[in-house]
């Protein structure tokens, strides 16, 4: 005579499935992921700037030499205050670069500073004055502040491209939503004048010949502008994508 055990399997099943149906209807369910979903807004905004990390090592070379230049003494040994300070900001930019590289860090955003600070130390260098170590600097941001209103008034704005890449993987829907590609394009405007007014004033500063001013107006006009900026454009847009969404639903 058989003692098996009858199977329970559809019991168990049926058991699982209302307590799934329960989960979804309590909201307490684990929905699933939407490729195309937006990242979290500090997620994207660290994407963008390389992080805390990444904006603290751009900002050490030229903070060094706003700092060091007004404040050294116009010789030191073999070296003037100013090549003294070039030399120490250079040498912190190579550095920072070459321990991201030791340490098979992402060495981008140090490549990037580490090639401003070498072109600006060189002609500060070879010139003797101070306000040179910041022309290149000036010549890029006017160059960027050009392309990105040029880049707006022919709809392909460069923050949009940006977005794309790191909010949605390089994917190009984005540019079939006309809403979003008008917001990116009135963003991307915001950008360019906040650099050519920026760089206005730097070059007025240069000209007459207010190197510690100017140092000063790079320092805290550069990081902590582009930061305010970031945050800005992702609060922009998301905001307008769940416009979008909301009236969609």
């Amino acid at each position: 005579m058989s003692t098996e055990t009858p199977a329970r399997e559809p019991a168990d099943t049926e058991s699982r499935a209302t307590d799934t149906e329960l989960r979804e209807r309590e909201g307490t369910a684990p929905r699933e992921v939407d490729p195309d979903e937006l990242p979290p807004f500090t997620e994207q905004l660290s994407q963008q700037l390389g992080g805390v990390k990444g904006v603290v090592e751009a900002a050490v070379p030229i903070t060094l030499f706003v700092v060091l230049n007004p404040l050294l003494p116009d010789q030191m040994g073999p070296l003037t205050g100013l090549q003294w300070a070039i030399v120490i900001s250079a040498a912190s930019a190579l550095g920072i670069a070459a321990w991201r590289a030791a340490r098979r860090e992402s060495v981008r955003h140090a490549l990037n500073g580490l090639f401003g600070i070498a072109l600006g130390a060189f002609l500060a260098w070879r010139s003797t004055d101070a306000r040179n170590f910041y022309l290149p600097g000036i010549i890029q941001g006017s160059v960027y502040g050009v392309l990105l209103i040029v880049s707006a008034l022919v709809r392909h704005p460069i923050i949009g491209w940006i977005y794309a890449v790191v909010a949605q993987g390089g994917k190009k829907e984005w540019r079939q939503n006309k809403p979003l590609v008008d917001v990116l394009s009135r963003i991307t405007i915001l950008w360019g004048v906040v650099f050519l007014l920026k760089n206005a004033l730097r070059i007025w500063l240069y000209a007459i010949d207010a190197d510690n001013a100017l140092g000063l107006v790079t320092l805290f006009g550069g990081w902590p502008i582009t930061i305010a900026l970031t945050a800005f454009t992702i609060w922009a847009v998301r905001r307008k994508m769940k416009a979008v969404e909301d009236a969609k639903a």
